[in-house]
């Protein structure tokens, strides 16, 4: 039998040391005080066979997240399956931009277009619990996930399964959020990291030789008939499609269209507000 010590000595030299870290807490259910405590606890032959079946896979490139089946969003653990995209540190800005703008409403109605996991429609109902907070997806699968992530929240948040505005005819909202597919299909970033476990139509449009903006125009162009007056819509883009979303929400009519960096410098989410009342 092997110890947690002597695993986490075998499994640094094939992956990085945090992630060995990770993973060994994950399959021996200890703590990093534990292992720095106890090296000498012993794995079962069971644990041994996982661990080393989830080094493997790291080693290939699978997202640790995966392997662990949970991520850290804005100060909560989320659930993660492979059905749903993993959330990135830079989707935050989203959500600090969104408690702005919900923080003096008393009873706001929000929007969470595309939700995947929930992360963005479970971290503003906890923030924001006066919201009444709805998330559609297309994708049964990651709805489901989204649901999970809820429960584990306490946060009541109604899910609708659709397409965009689909489900929601007749309904308008205070605030509508979104981190749409947004990489153009031939972006050779899809299949760098470890971007190719991940659910391909929450990543791309897939439109062969488009700029990766289809899913943000549609989004864009219903806006209209979805905002209540001063209402906001908040979206999540690629590096390099600030301009790009900001022309195309000044053109569907809508107020005071900006973009706002993320902690790298990057222009990472754009957004403009309904100002006179929509049709």
């Amino acid at each position: 039998m092997t110890s947690i010590g002597e695993a986490w000595r075998l499994a640094r030299q094939r992956i990085d040391r945090l992630d060995a870290r990770r993973l060994l807490e994950h399959v021996a259910g200890c703590s990093h005080a534990d292992l720095l405590a106890y090296p000498e606890k012993l794995l079962s032959a069971l644990q041994t066979t996982r661990l080393d079946e989830l080094v493997r896979r790291r080693a290939g490139g699978e997202p640790l997240a995966y392997l662990v089946g949970s991520a850290g969003f804005y100060g909560r653990e989320f659930k993660i399956t492979a059905d749903v995209l993993i959330p990135r540190p830079e989707t935050e800005l989203l959500v600090e931009l969104a408690l702005e703008r919900l923080q003096h409403m008393p009873e706001p109605v929000v929007a969470d277009l595309g939700t995947g996991s929930g992360v963005l429609a479970v971290s503003l109902k906890c923030h924001s619990p006066q919201a009444r907070v709805v998330a559609v997806d297309l994708s049964p699968a990651a709805l489901a996930v989204a649901r999970r992530n809820a429960r584990l929240h306490d946060a009541a948040v109604r899910f609708i399964e659709g397409d965009w505005y689909g489900p929601l005819v007749g309904e308008r909202f205070d605030l509508i959020v979104a981190n749409p597919p947004y990489v153009a299909a031939a972006d050779p970033h899809l299949e760098n990291g470890g971007l190719p476990f991940e659910p391909r139509m929450a990543l791309t449009d897939g439109v062969r030789g488009g700029d990766g903006l289809d899913c943000i125009r549609v989004i864009v162009g219903g806006a209209m008939r979805h905002l209540l007056p001063g209402g906001w819509l908040l979206i999540e883009h690629g590096y390099d499609q600030a301009v790009a979303v900001r022309h195309l929400l000044r053109r569907a009519g809508l107020g005071g269209a900006a973009s706002w960096p993320d902690l790298s410098g990057i222009e990472r989410v754009s957004g403009a507000s309904l100002v006179t009342g929509g049709d």
